[in-house]
């Protein structure tokens, strides 16, 4: 999946390049901030498990999938690096399923869904929400499917999987019940209310008006600082993510009765994977699971780290802008 992810990250820097200077990068720093801040904020999911928005529907539609691409990429780099979320193993995946596929099914899905509509047709933010809601359901069904082939494709000479335990018959319905209904409602409203607010601040960051003063940037900014003050209200629902499994899991009674309620109530394997359990220890986030060690409450921490994302991604976009050329060679 890296293999997979690397030409679109090498053809997004490409086109992108030229725009990289001026409004394109602070508008992609912003988005991928926000992406990072609305990944935190866990919604439960049916079977006991969450899920969460990723912001894939407004950031296609402002930045296009080029860009989109990088900003969700880097907010998911972020995550993988310092927070463990998701994980080093599998960032390759996540950006494919997510930062490509999400930003070019929503793009496609807004262009053709508002083609031919008025500035101020109500169509347009449908195809918003429709940006968003289908974006986030395929970056799923590619999730469950890349599930639920590990089993086929990887396993020890006695059949047992070596890392993700569930077929395609249990990934598919455990992971499309939940974005179909629930996660999937959340980024449509977040895509449609967003888009409503743009179109009113700033319709030129949406293409529908000429180029304006950045009006829109510094309310832009203070959402995503009202979000970020509202981290903590993320670690509200219980649970993890379907698949999103450690090895310790398998080792505890009450984790594996979780797994199995949340997969069909088919038992999960009596032992660890033992592929699982080898890359495990492969990278050693510095806050895993945003919550730092030197920090007692739950929720500072979980604020704080949010604060560290945001500020890690501003600064990623700061040396991009200090080492990448002005022009082109």
């Amino acid at each position: 999946m890296y293999a997979a992810s690397a030409p679109c990250w090498w053809m997004a820097l490409r086109r992108m390049r030229r725009k990289l200077f001026g409004r394109t990068l602070p508008l992609l720093s912003l988005f991928a901030a926000f992406s990072f801040v609305v990944m935190m904020f866990n919604l439960p999911l049916p079977g006991g498990t969450t899920g969460h928005a990723v912001g894939v529907g407004i950031a296609a539609i402002v930045l296009g999938p080029w860009g989109a691409s990088l900003a969700i990429s880097l907010a998911l780099a972020i995550q993988a690096l310092f927070f463990g979320d998701g994980g080093i193993t599998t960032l390759g995946a996540n950006c494919f399923n997510m930062a490509i596929a999400g930003s070019f099914a929503a793009w496609g899905i807004y262009r053709l869904v508002s083609l031919g509509a008025a500035a101020e047709s109500r169509r347009r933010v449908i195809a918003a929400a429709l940006a968003g809601y289908g974006a986030i359901n395929l970056s799923a069904l590619l999730a469950a499917v890349e599930f639920g082939i590990q089993p086929m494709l990887f396993h020890d000479a006695t059949g047992a999987p070596l890392y993700a335990p569930y077929r395609l018959g249990i990934a598919i319905p455990a992971m499309m019940a939940g974005h179909l209904t629930v996660a999937g409602a959340a980024e449509a409203v977040m895509s449609a209310g967003l888009f409503s607010y743009l179109r009113r601040s700033d319709p030129a960051l949406l293409g529908i008006a000429p180029q304006s003063a950045p009006r829109a940037a510094a309310s832009l900014w203070g959402v995503l600082a009202v979000a970020l003050l509202l981290t903590p209200l993320g670690i509200l629902a219980g649970g993890a993510a379907w698949g999103e499994w450690a090895p310790r899991d398998f080792a505890d009674a009450a984790a594996r009765a979780r797994i199995a309620a949340a997969s069909g109530n088919v038992a999960a394997p009596a032992a660890v994977p033992s592929g699982l359990a080898r890359l495990a220890s492969l990278w050693t986030a510095p806050m895993p699971s945003y919550a730092p060690q030197f920090i007692r409450s739950t929720a500072f921490g979980y604020l704080l780290s949010a604060m560290f994302g945001v500020g890690a991604i501003l600064g990623a976009a700061w040396l991009v802008q200090r080492v990448l050329p002005r022009r082109e060679p």
